[in-house]
């Protein structure tokens, strides 16, 4: 997604008391989606009517600004229990958490990875898991997610 795009987003999802967790464009056949996943700061959840307010000042802004040079449709919502990792600051928020993550290159000749996080140490994720500690820079991490507990 156009950096322009994220942060006008980020700005508008702020400016309703909330915080952008992720935003990403979804194209199945000409059909094109724009969802945006967010959280209140001081609690982390969201109810139906942030989303529709959310959603509401979006498109507005959206409507303003025309960034996107095609008909879409804007989807509001929590980023659910299977919550994305973007930031440093979520890997040290949720460490303790079960998590996958991918990465963009082998790490011990695999790339996708689970185990509990442990946190952020000198700028780099780290987790455990029955295999060892493992660390990596945020840049080298595709995605990653929590991994709900039942």
């Amino acid at each position: 997604m156009e950096t322009r795009l994220y942060t006008g987003i980020a700005q508008q999802v702020g400016a309703m008391g909330c915080a952008l967790v992720d935003a990403r464009m979804v194209r199945v056949g000409r059909a094109v989606t724009l969802q945006v996943f967010i959280e209140k700061e001081e609690t982390g959840g969201v109810n139906i009517d942030d989303c529709a307010a959310v959603s509401r000042q979006l498109s507005l802004w959206l409507d303003v600004e025309n960034p996107i040079n095609a008909a879409y449709r804007l989807e509001v919502s929590s980023p659910g229990l299977d919550r994305p990792l973007k930031r440093l600051e979520d890997f040290e928020r949720f460490k303790g958490s079960q998590v996958e993550i991918h990465l963009h290159a082998l790490l011990q000749g695999r790339r996708h990875w689970r185990g509990e996080l442990l946190g952020v140490v000198k700028q780099r994720v780290v987790w455990v898991n029955s295999e060892g500690r493992w660390e990596v820079a945020l840049e080298e991490i595709q995605k990653a997610k929590l991994v709900p507990q039942w």
